[in-house]
């Protein structure tokens, strides 16, 4: 079926179209005949951002609590720049999101006109794909590819950039023919391939999962499966910063996650197995510290829907390209009909072994009674908030590593969190996303002061919106992690690593028409927590945390998954022996 419209009408139509019932965006000149017409219907709600930043954010957190792709809506030249950042995010994260950005009248360009930026050169780099339309005739067929490619494969950022003429200018809607894409990522593992991992997994003695985002990002099917492989075979399964949720943290073979500031019994657990099988992690530098002690003598398997992340880093013996769940169902089959053979006498003892390393109890700290420690608040927050309908956002730094170690996550989609790019400022907008998303959950984004104030203008949306998001700020008064590396490495010279000028949140959030709440004294974060839980608006909570907490576990760089650093006396030995390896 085709229709005649304008431009315009036919990126709400096709929006309408694709499902989409929420856009984050903020107007401009190049983008207003693309408003006007979101101003003359009703069934796509547009949430008004203070900053495009936070809109493309705001979009990650709907796509990753939903597993639908998120909308973020821009105007050209430092709109689509502002833009920039979520959109590496996305990348980086492998977050399914669509950024419409206006651009100058098509006969302009290139002549330097008012907000004119090169937004396809620009964000080639930071997304799956680009387009800049330049005929209104070929619009619809854009962007109903351009979900077609943000979700298919490996899942990720795409921009369609619109001149304001194309806006204006009539041509031809068509609906959506998915099937008509040239871009059709195999989902089907080769069985060959699967069938030598399920012999590797039935002769395996020390085998561990190690899960990512990826696991997520297939769906919830993919989840529920990986759930079925690991209380079937009984072995240990381990996850990165992204997977978390993936497999349930009460299940009883569950590690926590790993990597530089994962647990004890996760890190040696995968420096010590025979079999690696990886589901949809990208052995990122973050969990394989120094490649060359990486899991020294492990068969590595590699499961992946993006051939190009297959020996990118790790060489690996069973490579296996396909979607995750295509693949663990193709997995059971074969190892259901082979006779659900496991080593079972080594397992059991490997898992003996990790129940050892679970005894040194690597997350244990000692609160006192005069400061809130900062693992003390999130342990609390994790006790008063489990029986919640409940999501996670957090900011990035030692927060959002003490938010991963102590806040246990049963479902996926659950826990939004930047991991690739790290970047600053994302938790707070991608918490408003997910309360867009899930209006009657409740929703916390886990954040450090420094971090918070880098998009504190989204409180302007929140009030606006009536979110009852909470922003949990552990306040050390330091950019923490920053902080701690100056501690090991540059002799404790802190530069520019804490700001002499914070504000005081509680009256910043009246200021915004929020709610403000402020905490020092263990004794009383209980009583606090739940008095911002009660809150049925949102609400900024400031709970003062002991300044110089470090965050551990930790692996320092160069060393290898065994060679953990737990605690102070630790962190002073290695200072001692050449701080130099702890950057």
């Amino acid at each position: 079926m085709t229709r005649e419209m304008t431009g315009a009408r036919m990126v709400i139509q096709a929006l309408k179209d694709q499902g989409v019932d929420t856009v984050f965006g903020y107007p401009g000149g190049a983008v207003l005949p693309i408003y006007d017409e979101i101003f003359q219907q009703n069934d796509i709600q547009h949430i008004l951002v203070r900053h495009e930043q936070g809109a493309v954010h705001a979009a990650e957190g709907y796509a990753r609590s939903t597993g639908k792709p998120g909308v973020a809506l821009v105007t050209s030249g430092p709109g689509a720049t502002n833009a920039v950042t979520g959109l590496t995010d996305a990348l980086l994260d492998s977050i399914p999101i669509i950024v419409l950005t206006g651009q100058v009248p098509s006969f302009m360009i290139g002549s330097d006109a008012f907000q004119e930026a090169d937004t396809v050169g620009i964000t080639r780099p930071c997304t799956k794909h680009n387009w800049l339309v330049k005929d209104t005739d070929n619009l619809a067929g854009v962007l109903h590819e351009a979900f077609h490619v943000a979700t298919s494969g490996r899942p990720g950022p795409v921009l369609v950039d619109i001149p304001k003429d194309v806006q204006f200018a009539t041509g031809t809607y068509s609906a959506p023919k998915p099937s008509a894409s040239h871009y059709q990522p195999p989902v089907k593992g080769d069985l060959e391939s699967i069938t030598e991992l399920v012999a590797a997994l039935e002769k395996a003695e020390r085998p561990v999962f190690y899960t990512g985002g990826g696991v997520i990002n297939s769906g919830p099917a993919a989840s529920q499966l990986l759930r079925e492989l690991v209380e079937s075979t009984g072995f240990p399964i381990t996850s990165t910063l992204m997977g978390l949720g993936a497999y349930p943290a009460s299940g009883k073979h569950w590690l926590g996650m790993l990597g530089m500031h994962g647990l004890y019994e996760a890190n040696m657990a995968m420096h010590g197995c025979d079999l690696m099988i990886n589901i949809g992690a990208r052995f990122d530098d973050r969990i394989t510290g120094v490649l060359t002690s990486f899991s020294p003598s492990s068969t590595k398997a590699h499961i992946d829907i993006d051939p190009s992340s297959i020996n990118k880093v790790v060489r690996v013996d069973i490579p296996i390209v396909g979607d995750v769940g295509h693949v663990l169902e193709d997995i059971l089959k074969i190892w259901k009909s082979r006779g659900r053979k496991t080593n079972v006498e080594a397992v059991v003892s490997w898992n003996r072994q990790i129940d050892k390393w679970r005894k040194v109890d690597c997350l244990n700290f000692d609160q006192g009674k005069k400061i809130i420690k900062p693992q003390y608040a999130l342990q609390r927050l994790e006790a008063l908030t489990k029986k919640y309908d409940r999501y996670i956002t957090t900011e990035v730094g030692q927060h959002q590593m003490w938010a991963a170690q102590f806040l246990n996550f049963e479902d996926p989609n659950r826990w939004m969190t930047s991991g690739g790019l790290g970047t600053m400022g994302y938790g707070f907008p991608a918490s408003i996303g997910v309360q867009m998303a899930h209006p009657d959950s409740l929703v916390i984004n886990v954040a450090g002061e420094a971090s918070w104030l880098m998009n504190m203008q989204e409180m302007g949306t929140a009030t606006q919106y009536k979110l009852p998001v909470k922003q949990f700020i552990l306040n050390n008064e330091r950019l923490g992690m920053v902080r701690q590396w100056q501690e090991l490495l540059h002799g404790s010279r802190y530069s520019q690593s804490w700001s002499e000028s914070l504000p005081d949140f509680v009256k910043l959030a009246e200021a915004f028409g929020a709610k403000g709440i402020l905490c020092s004294d263990p004794a009383d974060l209980d009583d606090a927590i739940m008095e911002m839980l009660q809150h049925d608006g949102p609400v900024i909570f400031d709970c003062l945390v002991e300044k110089h907490e470090n965050c551990f576990p930790m692996i320092p760089s160069g060393k290898a998954h065994n060679e953990m650093l737990l605690g102070e006396a630790d962190t002073e030995g290695a200072i001692q022996a050449g701080g130099a390896v702890l950057v």
